[in-house]
């Protein structure tokens, strides 16, 4: 169950100020929760500015609270949009000042009525856990302890995480995925590559020697450690040029938000659905390869200069030469009455401020020069 994350930033006058101000809380019926259902709180206050805040906190998911993002009002109607994890609240306040009643959409639509709470009627919000132990930005880590099997037959799902303790763990990967992934290329920049490299899957599980949460870096230098001992891989460098895709800011310029994520030094990407991306504490470099491993055809360069992390999300309408491997990836059922939106460029371009483009560019090369199957665990 992805964890859900978010928060509301609410601007309006004085008289919706005093209308909301306070503590409201509702119920999400979400069958694949422990309980069935998830408690989420609002906090709402006014500003000396006389527009709103508030903070957010899901109490079945930890109580971990979540800094605004934003919010419209209109009449009677609360439009919420939520950076990050790709949601949206809709709903009417009560002519009584009472009651939300809406619906949250992140994915299938969930009914949410909020009701004010009272001092006697609000839930208790627990303490949130301590943030993840970073481990040492100078450390070498390597894989204390790593198994590595082939994966189940048509299992869904694929990707590379990183858990609170450390640990790393890989669902349905081949080796060229592991190999975009330790050394940020995109397939097409690797050579002499065997055809089971692209096509055997595997599940990994890694246990790291040294405590503690990895950084970017770490958690590749473990993996490209893996890949020499168990895959018995070597390769050399090359320069070849390329067609690539180049990400630049718009001329109106990037229409960003700065990360709110404290939870540890690692970004989260991530798609549900062909067409909607989820970007958390990620930069645009981090981004870019997101975008070469998973939905493009050739690699994609940062070109932004941008340095900073980022939140937000990215909706758009694929073509045919979009994500070229689509196992594990849900299908994106037809509906007539979803919302469209435009192809990936013009999506980039509106809803980011940036601006992503074909040029030639000379790229890094990797020409395997010798692989094998993995050792046994």
């Amino acid at each position: 169950m992805k964890k859900l994350l978010f928060a509301l930033a609410l601007t309006a006058g004085p008289l919706f100020a005093q209308s909301l101000t306070g503590t409201w809380q509702g119920v999400l019926s979400v069958p694949q929760a422990p309980e069935g259902q998830l408690r989420v709180v609002y906090k709402i206050l006014t500003t000396d500015a006389d527009t709103l805040k508030a903070v957010m906190y899901s109490i079945d998911q930890g109580g971990q609270p979540i800094n605004a993002n934003s919010v419209t009002l209109q009449g009677s109607t609360v439009k919420i949009a939520v950076v990050g994890i790709g949601g949206t609240f809709e709903g009417k306040l009560s002519a009584d000042g009472s009651t939300i009643t809406g619906t949250w959409t992140q994915g299938a639509p969930l009914a949410l009525t909020l009701t004010r709470a009272t001092p006697q009627s609000a839930w208790a919000i627990p303490e949130p856990p301590q943030p993840p132990k970073l481990m040492p930005a100078d450390a070498n880590p390597s894989f204390e302890v790593a198994t590595v099997k082939p994966s189940r037959p048509n299992a869904p799902g694929k990707g590379v995480r990183v858990d609170r303790s450390g640990r790393l763990a890989t669902l349905n990967t081949s080796l060229t995925d592991l190999i975009t992934f330790s050394y940020g290329i995109h397939a097409r920049q690797i050579l002499d590559a065997p055809d089971w490299v692209g096509t055997d899957r595997y599940d990994i599980v890694g246990k790291p020697d040294t405590a503690g949460v990895p950084n970017d870096k770490q958690v590749r230098g473990m993996m490209q450690k893996l890949l020499a001992d168990r895959f018995k891989l070597t390769f050399h460098h090359g320069k070849k040029e390329l067609t690539v895709y180049a990400i630049t800011v718009g001329k109106m310029g990037a229409k960003l938000t700065q990360t709110s994520a404290k939870d540890g030094n690692l970004p989260s990407l991530g798609l549900r659905g062909f067409g909607r991306a989820f970007i958390r504490n990620a930069s645009i470099q981090d981004f870019a390869g997101f975008l070469q491993r998973a939905v493009l055809d050739r690699p994609v360069i940062d070109q932004t200069g941008l340095t900073a992390r980022y939140d937000f999300t990215l909706d758009w309408t694929p073509d045919e030469n979009q994500f070229p491997d689509r196992q594990g990836l849900p299908p994106k059922p037809p509906d007539p009455n979803a919302e469209t939106f435009p192809d990936l460029f013009t999506a980039i371009q509106q809803q980011l401020g940036l601006k992503l483009e074909s040029v030639k560019a000379p790229v890094d090369v990797l020409a395997i020069d010798h692989v094998e199957k993995p050792s046994a665990n």
